[in-house]
């Protein structure tokens, strides 16, 4: 997979958001899994993933990610009714569920 955002980001590590090496492993994993049901299957970097590749699982997780976002997007501009159905979905009803995913819990 590449790229791995290398070019744009020094990739510290937050504290605030510490998960270790294995929890980002698995994370990397779920989202290429999810990915993977919405087109082409991806390949893996190499056999180690994500470590034999020199970068870490965070990273994976990251790209992977945009991804999957980039599937999605793809899925809805391809098979919604109309343009304005489209619009629709990636834009007000994108920002809704995501407004709803930053709202702290109850």
């Amino acid at each position: 997979m590449d790229p791995h955002g290398d070019h744009l980001l020094s990739w510290p590590a937050l504290p605030e958001r510490q998960r270790t090496e294995d929890q980002w492993a698995a994370i990397a994993g779920q989202i290429r899994h999810a990915a993977n049901k919405l087109g082409e299957p991806l390949p893996l970097c190499l056999p180690g993933e994500p470590r034999q590749c020199g970068r870490s699982a965070q990273q994976h997780a990251l790209a992977w990610a945009a991804e999957l976002k980039a599937r999605s997007h793809h899925l809805i501009e391809t098979y919604a009714p109309s343009a304005e159905a489209a619009s629709y979905a990636a834009g007000p009803l994108y920002k809704e569920r995501l407004a709803a995913l930053r709202a702290p819990a109850a």
